[in-house]
C-alpha cells in the first residue's frame, strides 16, 4: 500500500510503450506483475535473497531473475526503457551508487522510477519492518536519506526529474491498520520519476 497509490498517479511513463524493463530489489515480483499489468513487454529482476527470487520464479513473469547488489548488477548497459526500484533505497547506505547503476542500465530518454519509504517516518524514530507473524514486526536495518540527497545523486548521474509525488498516511490505510492512527497525516513514502537525458 505505501506504493500503489502514488503508482497509480505517475503519468509521464509511457507504460505499454515500455519493451524492457529491469527491477531492482524485485523482490517476490509484486511490482514486476503490477509493470506487466500495465503493458511492459519484457522483465529482468534483481534482489538479494533467494527466497524472495523464488516468489518472483513462481510468477513466471521474468525473462531473468539473479541474486546480486542492486547497486551492481550483471544487466547489460543502455538496454532498458524503464528501471524500477520500489521500497528498497533506504537499505543502502548512500543511494549515489544506486542512480549510477540505474543511469548505466537506461538507455536515452529511459526512465528510473523509485518509491522509497519516506525519510520523516526514519526521523521519527520509525524504522521500516516486515511482519514474521501477525504479532510480531522485525525491524529492518535503515538509512535516512534526504529528498535532497536523491535529487543531488540523480543530477549527477544524469537524471532529470519528471514527476515526484508524496503520501501520507490517511483514513484509506487507518481503517486498514487502526494502531496507525497516531502518524495520521504524517508523510510515509514517495515517489521519483527520473528521465535518462539524451
Amino acid at each position: 500500500m505505501l506504493d500503489s497509490h502514488l503508482l497509480a498517479r505517475i503519468q509521464m511513463v509511457p507504460w505499454n510503450e515500455m519493451r524492457q524493463a529491469a527491477d531492482l530489489a524485485c523482490g517476490t515480483g509484486r511490482i514486476g506483475a503490477w509493470l506487466k499489468q500495465q503493458g511492459v513487454e519484457t522483465l529482468d529482476g534483481i534482489d538479494l535473497t533467494a527466497e524472495m527470487l523464488q516468489g518472483a520464479q513462481v510468477r513466471g513473469i521474468y525473462r531473468h531473475l539473479h541474486m546480486g547488489d542492486i547497486r551492481a548488477t550483471p544487466f547489460e548497459a543502455a538496454a532498458y526503457d524503464l528501471v524500477t526500484e520500489v521500497l528498497a533505497d533506504e537499505h543502502l547506505p548512500v543511494v549515489a551508487p544506486l542512480y549510477h547503476e540505474a543511469a548505466r542500465l537506461a538507455r536515452e530518454g529511459g526512465y528510473f522510477l523509485l518509491v522509497g519509504f519516506h525519510p520523516y517516518f526514519l526521523l521519527r524514530g520509525i524504522p521500516t519492518s516486515f511482519a514474521r507473524s501477525s504479532d510480531e514486526a522485525i525491524a529492518i536495518t535503515s538509512y535516512v536519506h534526504l529528498l535532497s540527497e536523491h535529487v543531488q545523486a540523480a543530477l549527477a548521474a544524469g537524471w532529470a526529474l519528471r514527476e515526484m509525488y508524496e503520501w501520507v498516511v490517511d483514513e484509506e490505510w487507518i481503517s486498514k491498520k487502526p494502531k496507525r492512527r497516531q502518524y495520521q497525516n504524517w508523510p510515509i513514502s514517495f515517489a521519483l520519476v527520473w528521465q535518462k537525458e539524451q
